[in-house]
């Protein structure tokens, strides 16, 4: 009898193994990544959120010295506990999707209009907008808008990549950040992603 066990799940794992997974559609893509979107919109906590980076890390964000360029990464910092919290939150969002994606969060940086930061990101590391490496960079339009409209908005414009961007809200109502839920187009997938 063991070994009857130990042959259908040895076919079993096998068959498994060999099987298909089919391509999900990019209109399907972007409606579950809406989804996940709307949902985290509601689920993350924008006062937890605020706390992430530490004054100390926002300090050294834009400092520099002839002697270390690297003073700002160096000097890096987050409060553990906000941390921590939202990123679990971010990691169970994902998990909403049926296929791999992520969910990352994002926030304007205070005293320097224009700028913004990925303050957490994911498993994955999948984004449509982070330069690896980068503590800061230029906010692209589509965040801007997001943060001036509290609308959520989907970019594709980066050939294979579907991302939603959605507000996060502090519990004044005020926005603070944006979450990033995005995935990757299989190569398969027939259809055109512009």
């Amino acid at each position: 009898m063991k070994i009857l066990h130990a042959f259908v799940l040895s076919f079993t794992v096998a068959a498994l193994g060999n099987a298909q997974v089919k391509p999900v559609p990019s209109s399907e893509m972007q409606k579950k990544l809406n989804e996940v979107a709307r949902v985290g919109s509601v689920m993350v906590d924008g006062d937890v959120c605020r706390k992430i980076v530490t004054e100390r890390a926002k300090g050294f964000m834009f400092a520099t010295d002839p002697r270390d360029p690297w003073v700002a990464g160096d000097n890096y910092d987050v409060d553990g506990a906000s941390f921590n919290t939202t990123k679990k939150t971010l990691i169970r969002l994902a998990h909403l999707a049926p296929f791999p994606a992520d969910v990352n969060l994002w926030m304007p940086i205070e005293g320097h209009p224009g700028k913004i930061q990925i303050v957490v990101r994911n498993k994955n590391e999948m984004s449509q907008f982070w330069t690896w490496g980068a503590l800061s960079q230029d906010m692209p339009a589509q965040m801007e808008s997001v943060l001036k409209t509290g609308q959520r908005l989907t970019v594709t414009s980066k050939p294979g990549w579907i991302s939603v961007l959605a507000p996060v809200y502090d519990s004044l109502g005020d926005i603070v950040g944006l979450i990033e839920a995005v995935s990757r187009v299989e190569a398969d997938s027939h259809e055109n992603v512009k």
